[in-house]
């Protein structure tokens, strides 16, 4: 084979190169010269070149021969993989049924019994089935003691402290207070010195605004009598029969001689006393007797306020704290020395307040900061009475700064090396038979021997449970009318999950109440109770199979009622504002139960209470969140999984939705047409127990694709002409265009992302019937024409029939909306003729006509998919003409006027 194929090629090549060698004699390059020699071996070169790539070539086709024989075989087994993965799918769309149910048993199993999965044969307060002993030698962390080590030292690490602004203002505004008390008291006993302290020096003053009165007495008598030694010129001591006081511009009798009195004290051996009077007696020498007169009064008045003021710092010093005026010079104090006082006290109450004053400290402490504070600022004086002022205001104004404090703990903490225990090998861990401890089974756990396991037992059992449950489901499911779909199965599983998938997170405020409001909204009551009523058992029998739950029975009570709650109610309610109204009731609930459960069994009375009622807030809250997150997903969920529930119904017969509001004006007559339609299927399906919301919303999309050729259908033509009969005039024709009106619909609708309910009533609605118009035409053409051949498949429509009670009712109405239609035309044309004697069609007339129409969509098999009972038949008939006469009432028969009449009332 191969031979034969270079012989070929050898063939082709020679035959080339007597062409070339040809045309090279005509141009004249092949005549003898010294060059021909080296054309020759050009030529032989060629030749040479052509046969290595002739056989390279024929190598390189049988690589790829092989190449191809491999790809053939490659082809070959994926071919069969995918038959293979081709049958495994079909085979599971077959049985996905029984696929959704395994993965439901399964998936709940694996979450339900997930602290199966990693038991230990030795656990901890057991006794250990030998004795164990250590394989090698290694140091283990004590994690016990590193622990109890790292608290201590967390406990022991320094607090770290900061100003209270708060402490500070309220200290300030009682040392304010202090002051204002303290100049107010002063204010009463009048300014200090009240004269020249020249004249008479402060200590004097100090005296004789503070003496008593026998002693101001026996001075102003030593006084007197040193006046009258002076005018008499003798030695001799003479007692003044004067009062105790003399009085300016009072009449002296200075001759008269006193009467005999009480022995007086004898104050000659005060030091104060003695100066005093010696200053009044020198002050007396060097000014006149009315200015001596005028000091006496001065000092009088002096020593009444300062009386006074005395009085009431007594009356002060009784209200707490009364150490503050206790034996302190505030009256003894010069108004220089009382200023520079306050002002030393404010500054030394900054500094020490910026210090700071921490709690506990020792009053002696403080005691001696204030001290050393008020010597720098405060006159010598009057350090006693500042002092005692800052020890009774100042209070700790140091705070503790828990986040810093925390992280001084936790680095102090970090810091302290782990406990490490060494073991040799061969040492004994636990004897047989002694009780395993925590540490035992740490040390145990790190030489890996606790000898894990699965408990396939205890998950057998609790599988078992769990496919009891499913079962049920299962059963409960085949006997309510809402027939679901892989999807709905797969979605109800997932919600199912979400409630036990919390709880190993340590969450105890799972998705209760978003399971039971979505469940009820979207498959209803029966449904939602039904999964509520299964997962709470399963979830209270889970310790049998050794499985502790982190949540109390309460929990599980308390979110159940709220989910039983928003079951039963979700699905009755029209608005997502009625939802959310429902989600604060589900709140209320869970948080009530809890506090009932609470209550029953006695924690509620305990010390605890507080914590009680806590809790029972908490589980409002999360019912009312899980709530909010429910609806917020709900729109979302419908989307994905193609749901409809009585608020996107709702929602999509709004006639403001935009694909209505394009029916409505570019074919307002099928627009009409669909209203009317609506209606009557509308009223059918409420008295049949049919979904209404479902009808109606169907009903108002069924004629959606009559947009594509608004003209095409008569009620858009409004009096004109018709076009199947001047331009088309072919009935297989108009029998397409008719047709096409069912698949354009379904194209719209899904570009606008319809339900697949919704969309289902678009064919259904028409299901296999027979164009009959334009099939008569098409007979009575083929009649003419024998040429013609009428097949009924070209005059029917596609179908399917109408697969629920739902989709029959609109098509039993959109074909009884026409008849209804043309005798309300053919009433109204009577009541505008001239013959008057005609009568309007009777309710029973329609009612027969209407049954005619129903009998033949009965015969006609397009009802037998649809659940519709034939006796129901003459029951639909009936509503529609009532639905009917409710349109076609009768109205007054107004009598004609005259124009001018007419004109004149109007």
């Amino acid at each position: 084979m191969k031979m034969q194929q270079f012989l070929q090629f050898l063939t082709q090549q020679l035959t080339h190169w007597r062409r070339q060698y040809k045309g090279l004699r005509r141009k004249g390059k092949l005549m003898r010269s010294p060059k021909s020699k080296s054309h020759r071996r050009e030529l032989l070169r060629t030749i040479l070149k052509n046969v290595i790539l002739f056989l390279s070539k024929t190598n390189d086709k049988s690589c790829r021969r092989k190449q191809e024989t491999a790809l053939k075989l490659k082809a070959k087994l994926v071919k069969t993989k995918r038959s293979i993965y081709k049958v495994c799918l079909d085979w599971v769309h077959e049985q996905r049924f029984l696929v959704i149910l395994a993965i439901a048993i399964l998936s709940l199993t694996g979450i339900l019994g997930q602290k199966l999965y990693n038991q230990t044969q030795l656990k901890v307060g057991h006794p250990a089935p030998q004795t164990i002993i250590a394989p090698y030698t290694t140091s283990i962390e004590d994690r016990k003691e590193t622990e109890a080590e790292r608290k201590a030292v967390s406990k022991s690490s320094l607090q770290v402290l900061m100003l209270d602004p708060r402490m500070n203002e309220q200290i300030n505004e009682n040392l304010q207070k202090f002051l204002d008390d303290s100049n107010e008291i002063r204010l009463v006993a009048g300014a200090f010195p009240f004269f020249d302290p020249v004249v008479l020096s402060i200590s004097t003053q100090r005296y004789l605004r503070s003496c008593s009165d026998s002693e101001w007495q026996a001075l102003l008598l030593a006084i007197e009598n040193s006046k009258n030694q002076q005018k008499k010129g003798t030695g001799r001591s003479a007692i003044s029969s004067r009062p105790s006081s003399i009085a300016p511009n009072q009449e002296r009798q200075p001759h008269k001689t006193p009467t005999p009195q009480k022995t007086r004290v004898d104050f000659s051996q005060n030091t104060d006393f003695t100066q005093a009077v010696a200053e009044l007696k020198s002050y007396r020498l060097t000014t006149s007797e009315k200015n001596l007169s005028l000091l006496i009064a001065q000092i009088s008045r002096t020593r009444k306020r300062y009386t006074q003021a005395t009085a009431k710092l007594l009356q002060l010093e009784t209200i707490p704290p009364e150490a503050v005026y206790e034996e302190s010079l505030l009256l003894d104090l010069s108004d220089v020395e009382w200023e520079k006082t306050q002002r030393g006290i404010h500054q030394s109450a900054e500094r020490i307040l910026a210090q700071g004053i921490a709690q506990g400290l020792p009053k002696n402490i403080l005691q001696d900061a204030v001290s050393l504070q008020l010597q720098s600022f405060v006159p010598e004086s009057a350090e006693p009475l500042a002092k005692n002022l800052l020890v009774a205001v100042l209070k700790p104004n140091l705070q503790e700064d828990e986040e810093k404090t925390r992280e001084n703990a936790k680095k102090a903490a970090a810091g302290v090396s782990p406990v490490m225990v060494k073991f040799r090998n061969g040492e004994v861990i636990v004897k047989k038979g002694v009780q395993i401890t925590a540490w035992d089974f740490d040390v145990l756990e790190h030489y890996h021997l606790v000898h894990r396991e699965v408990k396939w037992q205890e998950l057998v059992k609790l599988g078992g449970v769990i496919a009891i449950a499913i079962s049920i489901f299962v059963w409960v499911e085949r006997h309510i009318d809402y027939e679901l779909r892989q999807r709905d199965r797969l979605l109800v599983l997932l919600l199912t999950l979400s409630v036990p998938g919390l709880v190993p997170m340590g969450l105890p405020y799972t998705t209760w109440s978003a399971l039971g409001l979505l469940l009820g909204s979207f498959y209803g009551p029966t449904l939602g109770l039904t999964v509520v009523g299964l997962l709470l058992p399963i979830l209270l029998l889970l310790p049998i199979f050794g499985i502790s739950l982190d949540m109390s029975k309460a929990a599980l009570l308390a979110g159940a009622g709220g989910a039983i709650l928003g079951s039963y109610v979700a699905q009755r309610l029209r608005s997502r504002e009625e939802l959310a109204l429902l989600g604060v009731a589900i709140a209320l609930t869970q948080g009530s139960i809890y506090l009932v459960v609470k209550i029953l069994i006695g924690q509620a009375f305990a010390s605890t209470w507080y914590i009680v009622l806590r809790e029972a807030g908490f589980f409002a809250l999360s019912g009312l969140g899980w709530s909010v997150v429910a609806l917020g997903l709900s729109p979302y969920l419908e989307k994905v999984f193609d749901l409809v529930t009585p608020i996107r119904l709702a929602e999509l017969a709004n006639p403001n939705r935009p694909l209505l509001k394009r029916l409505a004006t570019e074919t307002p007559g099928t627009f009409q047409h669909t209203l009317f339609v609506a209606t009557l299927a509308e009223a059918a399906a409420k008295e049949l127990g049919c979904n209404v919301e479902l009808v109606r919303a169907g009903a108002l999309y069924h004629d959606l694709g009559k947009m594509h050729d608004p003209l095409g259908f008569i009620e858009n033509q409004m009096g004109g002409p018709n076009k199947h009969d001047t331009e088309i005039k072919d009935p297989w024709k108009s029998a397409e265009i008719i047709k096409k009106h069912v698949t354009e619909g379904l194209v719209m609708s899904r570009k606008h992302l319809l339900p697949t309910a919704i969309q289902a009533f678009i064919p259904e609605h028409q299901g296999t019937m027979l164009i009959a118009y334009f099939h008569h035409q098409a007979q009575q053409m083929a009649q003419s024409d024998p040429s013609l051949t009428v097949d009924d498949a070209d005059f029917r429509y596609d179908g399917p029939i109408p697969q629920s009670r739902e989709t029959g009712i609109v098509m039993l109405a959109d074909s009884c909306e026409a008849a209804l239609r043309s005798l309300q035309a053919s009433t109204s044309a009577k009541h505008q003729g001239e013959k008057r004697s005609l009568k309007d069609v009777s309710p029973e007339q329609a009612l027969a006509m209407l049954n005619n129409i129903l009998r033949a969509k009965w015969q006609d098999n397009q009802l037998v998919d649809s659940g519709l009972k034939r006796e129901e038949m003459s029951q639909i008939a009936q509503i529609f003409v009532d639905v009917w006469q409710q349109f076609h009432h009768k109205r007054i028969a107004y009598p004609k006027l005259k124009a001018s009449g007419t004109a004149r009332n109007s």
